[in-house]
């Protein structure tokens, strides 16, 4: 996943209601994930800064059965116009169809893919993480999301066939149960959950063929948007890498300069975004400082001073904040456990 992977504010509103019905007030939560209170002003989330939260959550609240509990109570009203296309649709079918249209504008944490069977189908969800490795709680949420939300379009408490996850358990089987109504297999192959052929293409009581066009329409502009701004952002993260390989140490001054724009507008484009110049500057020299730790033989130090860091002790400290472990403890690692070091 690119390192400017968003979520939208309606999926973070979904955990944070879940938690202040468990007694965890959002303050608390935000404070515990190091995350700003202003970060609720965002229309989009940086996915790591979605994923510190999960993981606040998860620990403030104590409970094991925390992600089930989110995606249980999941409205359509959460995710905006995908929402109202999903109610406009003609069956769970093609309900599924646009979701995987148009997930990006509910989160780019992950991909849905449906794998047809003669009598049932399966709906299978590919996590897609950013630099932190997701909460297992966060998997959980999506597939008991999808099955509250089609009971929700159909009006019915719809069972799935089976479901699967692909990590191990991490909840009582009870919370599973009340959950999806049917045993859950843990540690398979995928994540997903198999419905019947019967439950998908049944026509759904609010199909409007009216409706959905016009609901179609709006969701296909914020997704060009959302694209747009996705490249600009990702044009501004290429320039401030080529900076620091050029030898120069890129400042908020220079990126306006280099994306035509002033520093104010620079600011609050990016904040719309989710982000800031500060976040992507430290998103870059991270990049480069643990490519250059770990495939290089260059003095640390001198990785420290060309990426702009005053001193090499100022270096360590910004390298353990990003890994949890000092450049040479870094570079002295295999490369499956740098990757395990990530999360």
């Amino acid at each position: 996943m690119t390192l400017d992977a968003t979520a939208s504010l309606g999926w973070v509103n979904t955990v944070l209601l879940a938690a202040r019905e468990l007694g965890v007030p959002q303050e608390r939560l935000l404070a515990q994930a190091g995350l700003p209170l202003d970060a609720l002003e965002r229309e989009r989330w940086p996915m790591d800064h979605l994923t510190r939260l999960w993981r606040s959550a998860a620990q403030c609240t104590g409970d094991a059965s925390f992600g089930l509990k989110v995606g249980a109570q999941a409205e359509l009203g959460n995710f905006s116009v995908v929402g109202h296309v999903l109610q406009s649709a003609s069956s769970l079918r093609a309900a599924i169809g646009w979701v995987q249209k148009y997930q990006r504008l509910i989160s780019d944490g992950g991909r849905f893919q449906m794998l047809a069977g003669s009598q049932a189908s399966w709906l299978i969800y590919h996590p897609s993480q950013g630099t932190l490795a997701f909460s297992p709680h966060q998997i959980e949420a999506v597939l008991a999301t999808v099955l509250a939300l089609a009971r929700r379009l159909t009006g019915q408490p719809l069972r799935p066939q089976a479901v699967q996850f692909n990590q191990p358990r991490i909840g009582p089987a009870a919370g599973y149960h009340a959950a999806f109504g049917c045993a859950v297999q843990f540690e398979q192959a995928f994540s997903g959950l198999l419905l019947a052929n019967g439950v998908l293409d049944a026509p759904l009581p609010q199909a409007d063929a009216q409706l959905a066009g016009d609901h179609h329409r709006h969701a296909t502009q914020r997704l060009a948007a959302l694209s747009s701004q996705a490249d600009w952002q990702q044009a501004l993260r290429t320039w401030l890498v080529g900076s620091w390989q050029s030898g120069r140490v890129p400042t908020r001054a220079m990126a306006a300069q280099a994306v035509g724009c002033s520093e104010r507008t620079l600011a609050r484009r990016l904040q719309a975004q989710g982000t800031s110049f500060a976040q992507l500057f430290d998103g870059a020299r991270r990049e480069l400082a643990l490519q250059a730790v770990a495939q290089t033989g260059q003095p640390l130090a001198d990785i420290g001073q060309q990426l702009g860091f005053a001193e090499p002790a100022v270096f360590w400290r910004a390298f353990k904040r990003w890994t949890g472990v000092t450049p040479a403890q870094w570079r002295a690692q295999p490369p499956a456990a740098r990757r395990a070091g990530c999360g």
